[in-house]
């Protein structure tokens, strides 16, 4: 039985010729073509609101001047002549600038670790380590009159301290304060002054 499957195979391979090679043609189309499509143009109608009893007071619109600048501002040439700004990772900056009057200013801060009060997410207060900002800087600038100011400050856990010649200074007492009388009780019933 096999000889005859061998057989009858090699009888149709010698029956088909050898130039035979089916070929596959794909169809091809027309690219489909339609029309743009039209739509309605919708229109609305305007809102047709009520009359009001009250109607809209006719205020006159408000006559503001023209603003103008003034050329012969003072101040008008005083530029920027010089400007930094730093500011690290690590919490702490530093700025200054300097313009063209002489007024000058520079400014740095510092994160320091000191004792302070801290809240919970319950809203618990306590005692305890916080971060805050130091602060210290110093600026110098000319009054209109001429005169020079300079002005220096430290600001950290013992508040704002500034310090120039132009600040008022508290007076010094050079005399005792008087002292109020001591009150003793005497035999329980009452008091004695002394």
């Amino acid at each position: 039985m096999k000889l005859f499957v061998v057989a009858a195979f090699l009888a149709v391979v010698a029956a088909v010729p050898s130039s035979y090679k089916p070929e596959y043609k794909a169809p091809s189309y027309p690219a489909p073509s339609y029309p743009a499509p039209k739509y309605p143009t919708l229109s609305y109608p305007a809102p047709a609101y009520p009359a009001s009893a009250y109607p809209a007071p006719a205020y006159p619109a408000p006559a503001y001047p023209t603003p103008s600048y003034n050329k012969d501002n003072k101040y008008a040439d005083i530029t920027v002549t010089s400007q930094s700004d730093e500011r690290n990772l690590d919490g702490s900056s530093q700025w200054s600038y300097a313009q063209s009057d002489y007024t000058t200013r520079e400014e740095s801060q510092v994160q320091k670790k000191m004792q302070g009060v801290t809240y919970d997410s319950y809203g618990k207060e306590s005692y305890g380590e916080v971060l805050g900002n130091t602060n210290k800087g110093s600026s110098y600038w000319i009054s209109p009159e001429g005169q020079k100011f300079t002005l220096t400050w430290v600001a950290d856990e013992a508040g704002f301290q500034p310090k120039g010649d132009h600040l008022p200074v508290a007076p010094v007492h050079v005399y005792e304060l008087p002292v109020a009388p001591v009150h003793i009780p005497f035999n329980g019933k009452g008091y004695k002054i002394y």
